[in-house]
C-alpha cells in the first residue's frame, strides 16, 4: 500500500473510532473492514464521518460525490479500502490544481 494510502486508512481509523466510541475501539480497521457489517454504521454515522472528512480533507473530499456512484447493495458492502483509495486519488488531483493557482 502507497505511503499516502497508509497514511489516509489511519487518519480514516481515527475518526471511526471517534465516530463509532467504545465499540470501534474493538474492531481492528482494515482496507477490507466493511462500514456495515464490521462496524455497524448507520445513517447518522456516516453523516458524522462527512463532516469529518470536510473538517480534515476540505472541499477535495466529498463523501456524498462518493457515496452516489455505488448502488444500494454496493454501499452495504462498501469496504473502507475504497474509500481510502477515494480520498488517496482526490488529493492527488488537487495537488496539482493547487500548484497551478500559487
Amino acid at each position: 500500500m502507497p505511503a499516502d494510502q497508509r497514511r489516509v486508512l489511519a487518519e480514516l481509523t481515527e475518526m471511526l473510532h471517534a465516530i463509532l466510541g467504545e465499540f470501534g475501539t474493538d474492531v481492528e480497521i482494515t482496507l477490507d473492514t466493511t462500514f456495515r457489517d464490521d462496524l455497524g454504521m448507520e445513517s447518522l454515522d456516516v453523516v458524522s464521518l462527512a463532516g469529518r472528512l470536510q473538517a480534515r480533507y476540505g472541499s477535495a473530499v466529498n463523501l456524498a460525490q462518493f457515496a452516489a456512484a455505488f448502488d444500494l447493495d454496493s454501499i452495504r458492502e462498501l469496504r473502507v479500502g475504497k474509500l481510502v483509495e477515494y480520498i488517496s486519488r482526490s488529493l492527488d488531483e488537487q495537488a496539482p490544481m493547487e500548484a497551478l493557482s500559487s
